[in-house]
């Protein structure tokens, strides 16, 4: 009888340990990384990547095992991008610099002072308008847009030379800008020099003044540590330029259809966390507040801010005529009709 039970102990330890290989083998590993901390209480990126990989493993069971790489380990933009698209990695939160190297009618949604609202921002990009962008941007580069995530909410100018009040206040500094074309067209109609350069390399050339000043969201700032090598900040609210968040597009269609429901959706809820980490950080002792005790902070005026509009939008729809032509003319028009409609749908 001891025998027997012995032997029936043998068969169920066999039975585990080749059930666990099985399942180990049939587990998926889905690879994602952003350029910022894995810090998700004070990180929008690192929110995002935190709750999809909660929801993913608890929401397949664990068929899907998701692995963070945070910090720009993997590599930078383009490397990070090109890892992606090469199935080497599934995933990655791509700044609009990175989204802009494959897919240049990007620079469209960087239309100065276009969006004003956070409401009207994720009306404008969880809706139509957002899901045609996506499904362009999949057939021009093969990537799968998952959700255009916030990069820390609408951009301001800091320096290290002078007060910014007015555009004339701009002429003949050098701004550090993303690789988005548009966002240098932005700095050269106020005057500026504009210099494309990686996260990376931002706090290092501010402090050695390879270029004078940048500009970004309060979130993005207070992350790259940015008010100890800048004096000054204006509060010109002057873009809102999301992250596009993709994955790699054969690994997704791969996936069972209840799998892909279960991304999906933890994509979409993911987004919801980065954009309110943002809110929070922008308006609490970590963001604005914070940056005024290390910063002269300056509010333009109305009239100071439409002297910057009258300046930035139209030198910013000659650029889109004359590099993007008809295609781009079409986009931004299209872009420009899905905010009115969000402020109209919204009061505003």
């Amino acid at each position: 009888m001891k025998s027997k039970v012995t032997f029936f102990l043998i068969v169920v330890m066999v039975m585990v340990i080749f059930s666990g290989i099985s399942w180990a083998a049939d587990t998926k590993v889905l690879k994602l990384s952003h350029l910022n901390p894995q810090q998700p209480k004070e990180i929008a990126t690192a929110a995002m990547t935190q709750v999809f990989k909660s929801m993913v493993e608890s929401g397949t069971n664990n068929e899907i095992v998701v692995e963070i790489y945070p910090n720009g380990v993997l590599g930078n933009e383009r490397e990070s991008m090109e890892q992606v698209q090469t199935g080497v990695t599934q995933s990655y939160i791509a700044s609009g610099g990175g989204m802009s190297i494959f897919y240049p009618l990007f620079s469209i949604v960087n239309i100065p002072f276009s969006i004003t609202d956070y409401s009207v921002a994720y009306e404008v990009y969880d809706g139509p308008f957002g899901n045609e962008l996506a499904k362009d941007i999949e057939v021009k580069t093969g990537f799968k847009v998952l959700a255009f995530g916030e990069s820390g909410g609408f951009f301001q100018l800091t320096n290290s030379k002078r007060t910014v009040q007015k555009p004339d206040d701009m002429k003949g500094l050098k701004i550090r800008t993303m690789t988005i074309p548009i966002h240098m067209e932005f700095m050269r109609s106020l005057g500026a020099s504009a210099t494309p350069i990686a996260w990376a390399e931002v706090y290092t050339s501010l402090q050695t003044g390879v270029v004078d000043g940048q500009h970004n969201p309060a979130p993005i700032i207070k992350i790259g540590k940015l008010e100890e090598v800048q004096e000054y900040l204006s509060l010109t609210n002057h873009m809102y330029t999301p992250y596009v968040w993709v994955i790699n597009n054969e690994w997704f269609n791969a996936l069972t259809d209840q799998q892909k429901v279960v991304l999906e959706e933890a994509a979409r809820v993911a987004n919801v966390a980065g954009r309110g980490v943002n809110r929070l950080i922008e308006t609490s002792d970590e963001g604005v507040p914070y940056l005024a005790t290390k910063m002269e902070v300056y509010k333009p005026t109305a009239e100071e801010l439409q002297m910057f509009k009258d300046v930035t939008i139209p030198a910013a729809m000659e650029f889109i005529e004359n590099e993007y032509k008809e295609e781009g003319k079409e986009l931004a028009q299209k872009y420009l009709d899905a905010i009115k409609k969000a402020q109209d749908a919204l009061g505003l």
